[in-house]
């Protein structure tokens, strides 16, 4: 029985270097929304945390990918404590 790689969807719909960003932008938006949902903050006081306005705190609990920039996501996760790093696989 062989392993079947799974890819997302992005590798679908966007060229390889566009794909590789739209998974990294998607996985820190959810580690973000995973963050806001366990920490049982408001979205105001998750916008002081994140120093961002309640709108953006929205977004990110709406999952509106296309709203945020990876640097951005990379400073939120940050802010948020989630220690986001990054690792290159050859």
């Amino acid at each position: 029985m062989t392993k079947r790689k799974v890819q997302s969807v992005f590798r679908d719909l966007y060229p390889e270097d566009q794909a590789a960003e739209m998974e990294m932008r998607s996985l820190l938006l959810q580690g973000l929304s995973s963050w806001l949902a366990k920490s049982g903050m408001t979205q105001t006081e998750a916008a002081k945390v994140l120093a961002v306005t309640q709108a953006r705190v929205s977004d990110i609990k709406r999952g509106k990918i296309s709203s945020f920039s990876l640097d951005l996501l990379v400073r939120l996760a940050a802010r948020a404590g989630l220690n986001p790093k990054l690792k290159l696989v050859a």
